[in-house]
């Protein structure tokens, strides 16, 4: 039997589109429903948030979760894959190499520098699941029937990281999640992987995408609104130098 997204604690944010934000880190999951296929957008920090969301999306949509949209590869977004290896998985492209033997290292090592435990960051480091589908530009996933409920990834990057991922929701309202190149949480994080003088350009893109009236899902904290977004554009380009 389903239960209602109020019921099992998510936000609905339109027909068949919801989010929640998960304890410690605040790390929003997105969940996109269609006839045919249900896309998670984020996996959580390690194998048990993973299996959370896994349990949660079966109990809301009675299917398991048959795409995965991973929006950049930080531990608090991807160290839950491992609860997905049978979904479709998606990232911008190079993603995919940045979770070598020597990546997946400084991912476990900035896990237990976060707090996760040393124990748990390796187990969900050994059994992460990289993206399987690199996005380049933009990619149209169909979750059905036949073009009723279309998904666009695109890669809006680099900002955040080198590989950040957007992902529409057409609809109305439209849903955009926006991964951490937008937090309402607090300040955005610019940490040894982001690329500051396109994270404006990047914003600028998300804007592109949704429009005026969509909804925005910052990584991090509450649903805002386009001109939230631009204000963290103007805030980010101004912090560090870009010009238009």
């Amino acid at each position: 039997m389903t239960v209602t997204w109020e019921e099992s604690g998510w936000e609905q944010l339109a027909p068949g589109v919801g989010r929640c934000r998960l304890p410690v880190w605040d790390c929003t999951a997105g969940l996109v429903v269609g006839a045919d296929g249900v896309l998670l957008v984020d996996a959580g920090s390690g194998p048990a948030e993973g299996a959370r969301l896994r349990a949660e999306a079966l109990a809301l949509t009675g299917r398991r979760v048959t795409h995965l949209a991973l929006t950049h590869p930080h531990f608090d977004h991807v160290l839950g894959s491992s609860a997905f290896a049978d979904a479709e998985v998606f990232g911008a492209v190079g993603m995919e190499t940045v979770l070598t033997a020597r990546g997946r290292a400084e991912l476990r090592a900035d896990a237990v520098r976060n707090g996760l435990d040393a124990g748990v960051a390796q187990e969900a480091v050994d059994a992460l699941v990289p993206p399987r589908h690199p996005v380049s530009g933009e990619w149209t996933l169909d979750l059905g029937p036949a073009g009723g409920r279309q998904v666009l990834l695109a890669n809006v990057g680099p900002g955040h990281t080198a590989h950040d991922l957007a992902v529409l929701v057409p609809g109305s309202p439209e849903v955009v999640f926006c991964g951490d190149l937008v937090e309402e949480s607090g300040e955005p994080q610019a940490g040894p992987d982001a690329v500051p003088s396109h994270w404006p350009a990047a914003l600028d893109r998300l804007l592109e995408l949704g429009g005026e009236d969509a909804r925005y899902v910052p990584g991090h904290g509450a649903v805002v609104d386009a001109a939230f977004v631009r204000a963290q554009r103007d805030a980010l380009a101004a912090r560090f130098g870009v010009s238009d």
